[in-house]
């Protein structure tokens, strides 16, 4: 493949796969309330602080994906994000019907998203 089209591709999925972490901890700040509520309910201690954490986790590495600097910490640091917070808000086998469906997406679109920060940490310099 051409060195210049690998690059390009390389920074659309880096800033598609960051803009969307940028986006939801952004969404995140808007439900606090909610999400912590619900975190502390699921024996999270300190879930303020804790949700305050996977907030800044996100935006701080989904920038750092977007522009191409330190990706392999970034993609890391948010492969560590989903391993904790999928289980916590996509637990689907709590769940039944729509609810269910909807959650079991929810998990699953995050495990497609790990397998493309464990692709981004293949390819990092």
């Amino acid at each position: 493949m051409h060195a210049n089209f690998h690059n390009e591709i390389l920074f659309v999925g880096r800033f598609l796969m960051g803009g969307a972490f940028v986006f939801a901890g952004l969404r995140n700040i808007q439900n606090m309330a909610f999400l912590a509520q619900m975190m502390g309910a699921r024996g999270v201690p300190q879930a303020a602080t804790v949700l305050w954490l996977g907030i800044v986790a996100q935006i701080v590495a989904g920038v750092l994906l977007m522009v191409g600097f330190w990706t392999a910490p970034a993609a890391a640091l948010l492969l560590l994000f989903l391993l904790a917070a999928t289980p916590m808000f996509h637990n689907f086998w709590d769940h039944q019907g729509p609810d269910r469906a909807a959650k079991i997406n929810g998990f699953v679109g995050n495990i497609a998203l790990a397998g493309g920060f464990l692709t981004l940490l293949s390819v990092a310099q």
